[in-house]
């Protein structure tokens, strides 16, 4: 359920997210989802790509840091309170969140959000055993 997502780090200056981006594009590597954060002095781009091995070999191949990180993609309710029950399980278990963002793919009324979690294992197990459905890496693309 583990789904592998590419971190690349950005100078924080004009043209600094397009640069990546445009060499993706050009080896014709889509992304399925994307994340920016800043700092003062950097950026951290995060993307989600069917190819994320191809993509990450390219970046670093240029000059980019890249990093690679666990995520796991959970299906929730798309109502207000949806999300509650999700974070109450993994609160209750004592799982801490690194950060996590939406995901482009909305179906049925319910919406799927990333998360990055210090231990993605124990995450896992415990939605696993609340019935809360992880979306698999092959479904997302």
């Amino acid at each position: 359920m583990k789904i592998p997502q590419l971190s690349v780090f950005l100078e924080n200056r004009p043209s600094a997210l397009l640069e990546p981006l445009q060499s993706l594009a050009a080896a014709n590597i889509n992304m399925a989802g994307i994340s920016l954060a800043d700092t003062e002095d950097f950026g951290i781009l995060r993307i989600l790509l069917k190819d994320s091995e191809r993509a990450r070999a390219r970046l670093q191949g240029e000059g980019w840091a890249v990093t690679v990180s666990e995520m796991v993609a959970v299906d929730v309710d798309d109502h207000p309170g949806g999300l509650v029950r999700t974070l109450a399980v993994l609160a209750a278990a004592a799982v801490n969140i690194e950060y996590m963002y939406a995901f482009y793919l909305r179906h049925g009324g319910r919406v799927v959000l990333m998360f990055r979690f210090e231990d993605p294992d124990a995450a896992v197990a415990a939605l696993a055993a609340a019935g809360i459905t992880m979306v698999p890496e092959q479904d997302l693309y």
